[in-house]
């Protein structure tokens, strides 16, 4: 945005966090960066070329909201003016000092490095014993930002959980070929990123395969689906959230035509080809010396993005074979909420429900206990 005083403010991501920086308009040269409290991200920036002021918003994994006001009157080029707190949301009982957010970058199949966050209590002990969710998305062009979440601290804190939040390729973190390298005939990559980002949390004793859990909502509730496919001995349980689950089909319904860019057109042979290799309805298996990892999906009668036949086809696929293998004994179950969409502007009274129920499974089924 261009501002009064030759000024242009930009905004970046940078290893999956937000930076802001202010430039001279005439060269480009850069001047300084606005400060922000940590690794976060920076949503609400707004300024006009005819005033003196710049507003932002700030939040991250630990920090619900700061807005934040710098005055330019009178200040020179290569200044930088104090950066005012306008308003910091407060949670009550929040105790930023108990938790504890750290960033690792991990190789996936290809040696490509991934970032990934983890949160956790400041006093986690990397004991292989540790309940873990592991989140992902990889798609869209949409980066995976460190935004506040009540319900995953509530998860760390009274679990004593891990939440990972994976920055897989099919994303937006590092621009354009990071997007490309996780999209259609490429969509492997961001399976084997999410695996590989299981591999690391066992392997580096942060948690082990029966109390790690996987994540992920419309998009990523195929890659939840496909990494359940393809290693279901990795994961103790998935939760998958109004998930791309028919990946022959998917284009025929409400707006999924709009996806064919992304996942190609599986009415094409060579787009055929790849997408059934992976579509989670037509490759669902039970491993023959195993079982499947307990599983909730969850979708809603009005969902009119991803339509709810994605999740009824798949669970009815999944008792069918579960059924035939015999030995089955991890619950399987599916959610189905009413009177509700895909998920945005879902009423608050449904959201802690829903969560209620998430939190639930997990806990019942890896064995998590409430703690205070």
């Amino acid at each position: 945005a261009p501002l009064i005083g030759g000024r242009l403010i930009v905004g970046y991501i940078e290893d999956v966090k937000a930076k802001v920086y202010m430039h001279e308009l005439s060269s480009g040269r850069r001047l300084y960066e606005l400060p922000v409290e940590a690794a976060g991200n920076v949503s609400g920036l707004f300024a006009e070329k005819d005033c003196n002021e710049v507003f932002f918003q700030f939040e991250s994994f630990l920090v619900p909201s700061i807005e934040y006001r710098m005055d330019f009157t009178n200040v020179p080029l290569e200044t930088r003016p104090p950066v005012e707190e306008l308003r910091r949301v407060q949670v009550a009982g929040m105790e930023k000092e108990k938790f504890k957010v750290e960033q690792v970058f991990y190789p996936s199949k290809d040696g490509t490095k991934i970032p990934m966050y983890l949160i956790s209590n400041a006093d986690m002990v990397r004991n292989g014993e540790n309940p873990t969710i592991l989140n992902g998305y990889g798609g869209f062009n949409v980066a995976d930002m460190p935004y506040f979440g009540i319900s995953r601290l509530l998860w760390v804190r009274h679990f004593g959980g891990v939440w990972a939040s994976a920055n897989l390729r099919g994303g937006s973190e590092y621009g354009e070929s990071w997007h490309e390298a996780g999209m259609l005939h490429n969509k492997q990559n961001v399976f084997d990123d999410f695996i590989a980002a299981g591999e690391y949390l066992v392997n580096e004793k942060i948690t082990r395969p029966d109390k790690l859990t996987i994540h992920g909502g419309s998009n990523g509730g195929l890659l939840v689906a496909a990494t359940s496919q393809q290693r279901p001995d990795l994961f103790g349980a998935a939760i998958n959230r109004v998930g791309v689950l028919d990946m022959l089909r998917f284009h025929k319904f409400t707006i999924g035509g709009a996806w064919l860019p992304e996942y190609g057109n599986p009415e094409k042979q060579e787009d055929f080809e790849y997408i059934f290799k992976y579509s989670p309805l037509h490759n669902l298996k039970i491993p023959a010396d195993g079982e499947w990892p307990a599983t909730l999906l969850m979708t809603a009668d009005h969902d009119d993005r991803v339509v709810p036949s994605h999740s009824l086809k798949y669970i009815a696929t999944l008792y069918d074979r579960a059924r035939e293998h015999g030995k089955q004994r991890k619950p399987i179950l599916a959610r189905v909420e009413v009177k509700a969409g895909h998920g945005a502007g879902k009423p608050t009274s449904k959201i802690i429900a829903e969560s209620v129920d998430m939190y639930a499974f997990i806990s019942r089924v890896i064995g998590a206990q409430w703690r205070e």
